[in-house]
């Protein structure tokens, strides 16, 4: 859904783009349709007219003659998309160890993975000593799923004992983080299916007695407009501090992204993108609102690759480009292992300017996974030297592989494709070509 909300936003602005001049009449048809888009994405209508109104305001000041609507429009709308979902990034305040967050949301939010996620995102990255705990007394399974999270994340967890009530485990949470000098300590709360006084009356006594430094409110991005509500219910009574949007993979129509900040006054703080541990990422408004318009997200991609790639592998990759011999293919083949620990073909293409229609498409895995078992069953001379890969060569190729000869061919014009990219790049490197190579560059 979201690729369908960045394709209607993208056509809106390239109408204006075929227009001479912005005027009244095109900036509120437009607005219009824009309207339409953000209410199929089930951003709640006051959030939405509140948006469009400041973008047409801005649009309207903008002189007769100017050049260029399209991109004067696009950039007054990039700016109020990303101003409406909190302008800036917001980071954990976690100055005062052992600086308690405390994770709240109804039941299947996906509270508990979140913790975890959060947890070795704090260990990984920040190098913080992280405990983690559970108050969750009514879902037998609790205890022992975080036990196994906090394995997984290698990081401690709070061993409660048979203590029956939330408040008699927090009790021992803040002397246990104490004692093993943790950074941070996140504790995890019962979920419910529906807001009652007994769950808000345990999360606030839970709140008064733990004192956190943070309160994250777990919004299921799925639910749209839905969960964003229960959201602006449970700021009202507890001091949230932030949102965290889960599910962000599946099919989520978006609203809830564009509209959390709004409803509830909290900036969303990190977003789920996956199942596995690393699938969470700090919410940026600007790079989230650029990838909405097709701008793509450079800054995001450059930190995934940074994150992802060792030194050695960036100066490999940089040799390959610039190397006398040229690029070979076992320099293509370490261009797919990194691809693939970035989150494959579709997580780079929807970071690229333009590419998001490409990402949409790009699902299927098969085919990286063809072209890394075609490399593999070559020898080192035809990697290195693939004009000598002739058709007696490419059938063995292909059923050491298990592919066929056709794929062979689409691999071999895809890598001569990629080579003669990468010769531009060395011999005149453009300032696109510039940043790409910056984003393998070594840390």
């Amino acid at each position: 859904m979201l690729q369908k909300l960045s394709q209607r936003f993208s056509n809106v602005i390239k109408k204006l783009s075929g227009q001479g001049r912005l005027s009244a009449e095109n900036i509120e048809g437009a607005a219009a349709e824009i309207r339409a888009a953000l209410l199929e994405a089930d951003v709640a209508l006051p959030v939405a007219d509140s948006f469009l109104a400041a973008v047409k305001e801005r649009a309207l000041g903008i002189p007769a003659g100017a050049l260029n609507p399209g991109k004067m429009f696009a950039a007054i709308f990039h700016r109020q998309l990303a101003e409406m979902m909190g302008g800036e990034s917001a980071a954990l305040n976690l100055k005062k160890p052992p600086a308690v967050v405390l994770i709240c949301g109804l039941q299947g939010a996906g509270k508990t993975t979140t913790l975890a996620k959060i947890a070795k995102r704090l260990k990984t990255r920040e190098k913080k000593r992280v405990l983690l705990a559970s108050t969750d007394v009514r879902r037998p399974a609790a205890l022992e799923q975080l036990r196994q999270l906090a394995e997984a994340a290698d990081v401690r967890c709070f061993e409660s004992g048979q203590m029956s009530s939330a408040l008699a485990r927090a009790a021992g949470i803040l002397p246990q983080a104490r004692r093993e000098l943790a950074d941070a300590v996140l504790v995890d709360t019962a979920g419910r299916t529906a807001l009652d006084e007994e769950l808000m009356r345990e999360i606030s006594d839970l709140a008064a007695l733990l004192r956190p430094a943070e309160t994250l409110f777990t919004v299921d991005a799925m639910q749209g407009q839905d969960a964003v509500n229960v959201a602006a219910e449970f700021a009202r009574a507890l001091p949230l501090t932030g949102i965290v949007l889960t599910k962000f993979d599946g099919d989520s129509r978006g609203g809830a992204a564009l509209s959390a900040r709004a409803a509830t006054g909290k900036p969303v703080k990190f977003v789920g993108t996956g199942e596995k541990p690393d699938d969470l990422d700090l919410f940026h408004p600007g790079r989230f609102a650029g990838r909405l318009l097709g701008m793509g997200d450079i800054a995001g991609l450059a930190e995934l690759a940074r994150e992802k790639t060792t030194a050695a592998t960036a100066e490999r990759l940089r040799r390959g480009i610039s190397r006398p011999g040229g690029f070979d293919l076992n320099d293509q083949l370490l261009q797919l292992r990194e691809m693939k620990k970035m989150g494959g073909v579709k997580s780079v293409l929807e970071k690229m300017p333009g590419a998001q229609n490409f990402a949409a498409a790009a699902n299927d895995e098969k085919p990286l996974k063809m072209m890394e078992a075609a490399i593999l069953s070559m020898t080192p001379g035809e990697r290195a030297e693939p004009e000598i890969i002739k058709a007696s060569r490419k059938r063995r190729i292909a059923a050491g592989a298990g592919v066929t000869v056709p794929d062979i061919n689409r691999l071999l014009k895809q890598f001569e494709h990629a080579r003669k990219l990468m010769k531009k790049v060395a011999q005149k490197p453009s300032a696109a070509a510039r940043l790409m190579q910056g984003i393998f560059s070594p840390r």
